[in-house]
């Protein structure tokens, strides 16, 4: 009988967020293959204890200093756990010398310096979180490049290229498509959408997720995130990268060959199935903790639609920005999280979103970035540009 795979030891980046909790139930359900050895989390101190206590993590690390005084005063921790503060201390969790493997699941710019680190230290990186990518791909890439690591993609639609593309020359692949739900508005007539809520855009048709990647999904902002990071992620050009409206989420992905084959992937819309594939992977076992497509015990039909970017500009203008390249990534990224938490707390329209995307890529410089500086001073001026434009809209009615 071969001997039993060793466990993967893993530090868990943005361990009380929805990657985070879904992460959970896959390491709980393969406790002999999975181990975790340190969390983080922005700020919810108290369920990263109830985390830490039922894992044994012994390595945890708060990024927000009022959460992180606040957790030392109250010893919300056992005896003996080893705290990590800010910016700082998510970068020496993600160098553990007992880690082989960090997921990113943080959201924004946070996760950046982790993740360099954590690659530097010759950890393998589960990325959950896109804007990594999105910002600084040319850089992140060239790292993993360098100290030979491998960047292993959680999203659910990066895991399923990367299992159509095992085992083929990406020199072969002639496009990659990813597929899209549409999100809360897709059936929407388009005069609707100017009174749309942060309460309608909330109400996903299939996913469970955060706030945030839910309103960008009701714009598929998402989408553009997701082609973006497939180019980096696959050594694409911008226009081998395509998105298509499915309305049943369960197909993730089509590739198509130079042949004319095309490969796809299929699972329920669960981030469970490409998380638990990315820990374990090359090797794969029973799902753990969800029930698989009934294949051949029910009637499935699967529709494909081309998207309307009349609907969804946010899309065309992530694909403008891919192809303007430089810093263009960046900013498309800043302005649409600052605009998307403008409308979550209810100061802009909905429809504000993408016209203050366009607005703040209409003016401002898009420069080739020499070094990360230049990214991150893109992202600020990028953020200021796009607050000073909302402040001066008038709120919904």
């Amino acid at each position: 009988m071969p001997p039993s795979p060793a466990k993967r030891r893993i530090v868990l980046l943005g361990a009380t967020g929805s990657i985070g909790e879904n992460t959970l139930k896959v390491v709980a359900a393969h406790r002999d293959r999975l181990e975790l050895v340190g969390l983080a989390a922005h700020g919810r101190h108290e369920r990263l204890a109830e985390i830490a206590r039922e894992f044994g993590v012994r390595h945890v690390a708060i990024h927000d200093a009022t959460a992180f005084a606040a957790a030392q005063a109250a010893g919300a921790f056992p005896a003996g756990t080893t705290l990590y503060q800010g910016a700082a201390g998510l970068s020496e969790l993600a160098t553990l010398a007992e880690a082989d493997l960090v997921l990113v699941a943080v959201v924004g710019t946070a996760g950046l310096e982790p993740t360099l680190a954590a690659i530097r230290a010759g950890k393998e990186i589960a990325l959950a979180s896109k804007e990594l990518l999105v910002m600084a791909g040319q850089f992140v890439t060239a790292a993993a490049r360098e100290h030979r690591v491998r960047l292993l993609p959680v999203d659910s639609e990066h895991n399923a290229v990367f299992q159509c593309l095992e085992g083929h020359a990406v020199a072969d692949v002639r496009r990659v498509i990813l597929t899209a739900s549409g999100g809360a508005f897709r059936d929407w007539p388009l005069e609707r959408l100017a009174g749309a809520t942060p309460q309608d855009a909330l109400k996903h048709p299939t996913w469970a997720m955060g706030p945030k990647i839910t309103i960008d999904c009701a714009t598929m902002a998402n989408k553009g995130l997701e082609l973006i990071e497939a180019q980096w992620l696959f050594g694409l050009r911008a226009e081998q990268c395509e998105a298509v409206l499915h309305p049943q989420s369960t197909v993730h992905c089509l590739v198509e060959f130079t042949d004319g084959s095309v490969l796809t992937q299929l699972c329920p819309p669960s981030m469970t199935f490409p998380i638990q594939h990315a820990l374990l992977h090359p090797e794969r076992s029973p799902h753990g903790t969800e029930a698989a497509l009934a294949l051949g015990r029910r009637e499935f039909s699967f529709d494909f639609r081309p998207v309307d970017l009349a609907r969804y500009p946010l899309l065309g203008l992530a694909q403008a920005a891919m192809r303007a390249g430089g810093v263009a990534p960046a900013v498309y990224n800043a302005a649409n999280e600052i605009a998307v938490a403008a409308f979550l707390a209810g100061r802009v329209p909905f429809l504000a979103i993408s016209a203050a995307v366009e607005h703040t890529l209409q003016h401002i410089a898009l420069p080739t970035p020499r070094t990360l500086a230049d990214i991150l001073a893109a992202d600020a001026e990028a953020r200021a540009l796009t607050h000073a434009h909302l402040s001066q809209l008038p709120a919904p009615r």
